[in-house]
């Protein structure tokens, strides 16, 4: 549980955002065993396979929104995904890291209403 609480507080731009609440659902992931296979499978596929090819091809619009300052997936990788992507939208959280649903739901659900409204989602 300890592991799983300082690694947690890692992701994130602040650590006091990992609260018991957020560390007990992780914890809990990573002690049933589908859910973690399901997990390690979704990160290794990610590792093995560069879309970097692909995601030109992707058509549909795309509401990128990321922590300025992810430690796990730098900025530089949404500044890609941005660039590679034919029709996406780029907007940054600061003083956030990976999960910035977690760290700034406010902010993340406000730039996430906006960009579906102004597409007339």
């Amino acid at each position: 549980y300890e592991y799983i609480r300082k690694k947690a507080e890692n992701v994130l731009y602040d650590p006091k955002i990992a609260t018991k609440e957020i560390v007990d659902d992780v914890f809990e992931t990573v002690n049933d065993r589908n859910k973690l296979i399901k997990t390690l499978a979704i990160a290794k596929s990610a590792i093995r396979h560069n879309m970097s090819k692909d995601l030109p091809k992707m058509k549909t619009p795309t509401c990128i929104i990321w922590g300025r300052n992810d430690n796990v997936t730098p900025p530089e990788v949404a500044e890609d995904f941005h660039r590679l992507l034919p029709d996406s939208d780029l907007y940054w959280i600061e003083k956030c890291g990976h999960a910035a649903m977690m760290e700034h739901p406010d902010a993340f659900n406000e730039i996430l209403y906006r960009w579906l409204t102004a597409r007339q989602y």
